[in-house]
C-alpha cells in the first residue's frame, strides 16, 4: 500500500520543523540559566566521579586489610561477616579498629 504524498507538503512540513526548531535553539542558546546549570551538572560529576573512587579505593584496602587481619590474628568464626562488613565500609580504619579491640580482648 503505497500513499503518494506531495511534494508541498513534504517542503512545509520541513519548513516548519526547520523554523520551530530553529526557534527553540535561539531560546535555549541566549538563556544563561540553561549554561550554568550544564555547568553544575559536569561539575557534579566530577565530584561524584572522583568521591567514588576514592570510596571504591578504600574499600579494597580494607577488604585487603581484612584478610591480612584474619590470616595474622585470628578472629572468632562467628565474627568473620561483621568484621568483614566494618573493613570494607571503614577500609584500613575499620580494621585498625578491629586490632584495638582485639588488643583489650573485646573482639
Amino acid at each position: 500500500m503505497d500513499v503518494e504524498i506531495p511534494a508541498e507538503a513534504l517542503n512545509s512540513l520541513g519548513e516548519t520543523t526547520a523554523a520551530v526548531g530553529g526557534e527553540a535553539a535561539n531560546a535555549i542558546a541566549s538563556n544563561p540559566g540553561i549554561l550554568i546549570t550544564g555547568i553544575l551538572l559536569i561539575a557534579a560529576a566530577i565530584l561524584i566521579f572522583f568521591f567514588i573512587k576514592k570510596l571504591i579505593v578504600n574499600s579494597v584496602l580494607g577488604f585487603v586489610g581484612w584478610i591480612l587481619f584474619i590470616f595474622f590474628v585470628g578472629v572468632d568464626q562467628s565474627l568473620l561477616i561483621p568484621s568483614l562488613v566494618i573493613s570494607v565500609i571503614f577500609g584500613l580504619a575499620g580494621v585498625g579498629v578491629l586490632l584495638v579491640l582485639t588488643f583489650f580482648g573485646v573482639v
